[in-house]
């Protein structure tokens, strides 16, 4: 299998087989790492923070010629959850659709913003079972530190996990007809607290991910 996976910032994408410095070459804007796991050939890049950044690199890395798209890495927790590294089943991008004098319409990213609301999430592939917990991301291009805005989200969209990034890659697999997958680990809470949060546990969020991510493609 080729797989294509792309990262928020460079902490997660060096997370990933950290030992291994892998084949380095550059497509487009974006600098490749490229190595073997299980037998399968596997391209990772950073792509930079938020969706545009994140589509642009899932686009990029399908070009080159994949069978999954996958993004690792970290993410904020909207509700209580058992566990710190989740296997993400779908994803919505939570500031798509109409803002109105009634509030904020989600409608699925592409979609037409008009009328009603249609709303259904990008699914992802079943992964190999380890044991993950299962959660839904939301991604929007902005960083949540609002325990009010996490809160809306997590009730509105019956979010679990919240990023700025996965549910973009999700958006183009799906366009492309590529099956897509995530994995994350939590860095904080998406509330006043969460900059301070990130930065404190990235590290050590990133190497969880990472770490899950290399036993789930072992397994495939």
């Amino acid at each position: 299998m080729r797989i294509g996976i792309i990262t928020g910032v460079e902490a997660e994408a060096k997370a990933f087989l950290a030992a291994e410095g892998g084949v380095h070459s550059v497509a487009g804007a974006f600098a490749i790492r490229s190595l073997t796991l299980g037998g399968h050939a596997i391209n990772i890049t950073c792509c930079g923070v938020g969706k545009v950044n994140a589509a642009m690199a899932a686009t990029q890395m399908a070009t080159q010629g994949v069978d999954l798209l996958m993004i690792i890495g970290t993410a904020g927790r909207l509700r209580a959850l058992n566990g710190e590294c989740f296997d993400v089943v779908d994803a919505f991008q939570h500031d798509y659709g109409a803002s109105r004098d009634q509030g904020f319409a989600h409608y699925n990213a592409g979609s037409w913003p008009i009328g009603d609301a249609i709303l259904s999430p990008f699914v992802a592939m079943p992964l190999p079972d380890i044991g993950l917990p299962k959660a839904r991301i939301v991604s929007g291009d902005s960083f949540i530190e609002s325990a009010t805005q996490a809160d809306w989200l997590r009730d509105s969209l019956a979010a679990d996990l919240v990023d700025m990034e996965t549910a973009a890659l999700a958006q183009v697999a799906t366009k492309l007809g590529l099956p897509w997958a995530a994995i994350k680990a939590t860095t904080d809470e998406a509330n006043g607290a969460s900059g301070n949060d990130f930065e404190a546990n990235l590290a050590r969020a990133a190497a969880v991910a990472a770490a899950a991510a290399e036993r789930v493609i072992a397994q495939f």
